[in-house]
This record gives structure tokens, C-alpha cells and sequence, in this order.
């Protein structure tokens, strides 16, 4: 059994391999070997975390330097979704050449998905706010996990579940997930504080590029843009930085 397969068959927790196993359908629709795409889930439980924001603004700065497939999973809702909607309907030409939008309602077709756009160059999948197998399913096929957290105790404390399945996912093979800190004050009392106690909780490392809070966000969201795209020059730094230090732990 190939490697992609075997990150696909195993996506069930502590699973026993066999002919009766829940995912063995699906591994014999995926190939032996394949140029994986890198991949980088959006992982967090929580809603209003800061998930689509994060998704959209780095598939959208990653489709300058390549092919990218941006995989909602959080649908209906599919923020993600109408971001790229718009995006597309607005502005058009090279701002979706190479930036193509896909969605998967469950782990069998995000897994299907995966497999289909494997010759893009990235996938970024933004997930449910729940925990659930299709959760599960983006931290195993992830080469990195980003988990957005909100500057804010209350937020901190209700990231413990997406540990315990960062936790899980590393009993199937290596995760590297990590947080990214949104809405976030620097240089402040609190936001020394919060660090110092979300690698204590948390037990992730910690991203050091953070997005602050700025209204450049929801105000690109709504345009179909990034933030690098709509003139707030601290916002364009922030998310340059971030997608650096993404690069840089993707050897990319």
C-alpha cells in the first residue's frame, strides 16, 4: 500500500486495516503514488475563529506563485465559497487563474477531492467548526494544519478539542499543527500573557506572525480580496509575513 493511500485508509481512528475496514472502498479509488499537492488545513472547532479569513487570504496569495485549490468543507455555510463567488463575479481575470474553488460535505469526498486536484500545487482546506470525521480526515492528509485562535482567554480555553484531535491524528503518523494567533494585539499585558499561556494549554507551537485586529479584513472578505490587495500596508505585512513562515515550515 502507497503512502497516499495509506494516509487515507487510516483517517478512522484506531481502525484495524482489513478487508472489512470502513475506508477500504475509498483506498481503492486512490492511487498507489502521486505528486502530492501540499497541502495546508484550517483547523479549528470553534466558530468565528477566524477560519475562512485565514483560508482565503492564503490560497489567494498563494495562487500568485502557483495552481491552488481552495476546498471548502464548511458548507452550507461556505464562506470560503462566497468569498471566492465574489472574487470571481468582481474581479475576474488573473485573480482566479490559477485559483480554482471545490467543496466536500464529508471526509470519503474530501479525501476523493484531495486525490482529484493532486497536481495543483496547493490545497488549503478550511474546515468545519465541529469535530468530525471530515475534521479528522484534513489533519491526517495535511502538511501543515494552521489552528486560528482568537486573542482572547475564553477562545484559548475552547481550543482544547482541537488538540485532542491533532492528538489523535498523531497516533496515524506526524502532524505538524500549529496555532495562528487572529485578532491579536501586540505588545500588549495580555497578549504576552496569552502566549505564554496557550503554549503552556495548548502544548502547539505557536506561529510567531499573528493577524491583528484590523477592519482590513472584513472589509477584503467581503470584496473578494485579500488584504494585500485592498491597501492597509500593516495588514499586506502581516499576511507576507505569515506566508513566509508558512513556507518556510513546508520547505516550499
Amino acid at each position: 500500500m502507497g503512502e497516499w493511500q495509506l494516509r487515507s485508509h487510516r483517517v478512522f481512528w484506531g481502525a484495524q486495516c482489513g478487508a472489512a475496514c470502513l475506508w477500504q472502498p475509498m483506498c481503492e479509488w486512490l492511487g498507489h503514488n502521486r505528486a502530492m499537492a501540499k497541502i495546508i488545513s484550517i483547523v479549528q472547532v470553534k466558530g468565528g475563529a477566524g477560519r475562512s479569513t485565514l483560508s482565503t487570504n492564503i490560497a489567494g496569495e498563494l495562487s500568485k506563485r502557483g495552481h491552488v485549490v481552495l476546498l471548502d468543507c464548511d458548507m452550507p455555510q461556505g464562506t470560503s465559497a462566497s468569498w471566492y463567488a465574489v472574487r470571481q463575479e468582481l474581479r475576474g481575470g488573473e485573480l482566479v487563474e490559477r485559483l480554482v474553488l471545490d467543496t466536500a460535505a464529508s471526509h470519503a469526498e474530501l479525501i476523493a477531492k484531495a486525490q482529484e486536484h493532486a497536481g495543483a500545487d496547493f490545497i488549503v482546506i478550511d474546515c468545519p467548526p465541529r469535530i468530525a470525521e471530515i475534521t479528522r480526515a484534513a489533519l491526517v492528509l495535511a502538511d501543515l494544519a494552521l489552528v486560528p485562535v482568537g486573542a482572547s482567554l475564553p477562545e484559548l480555553w475552547a481550543s482544547s478539542d482541537v488538540v485532542a484531535l491533532v492528538e489523535e491524528a498523531r497516533k496515524v503518523g506526524p502532524v505538524d499543527a500549529r496555532v495562528v494567533w487572529t485578532r491579536f494585539r501586540a505588545n500588549t499585558k495580555s497578549a504576552r500573557e496569552l502566549s505564554a499561556m496557550a503554549a503552556k494549554e495548548l502544548g502547539l507551537p505557536i506561529m510567531v506572525s499573528a493577524l491583528a485586529l484590523r477592519v482590513a479584513y472584513p472589509d477584503a472578505m467581503g470584496e473578494g480580496l485579500t488584504v494585500a490587495e485592498v491597501g492597509d500596508k500593516a495588514a499586506k505585512t502581516e499576511l507576507v509575513e505569515l506566508l513566509a513562515e508558512i513556507a518556510m515550515h513546508m520547505n516550499t
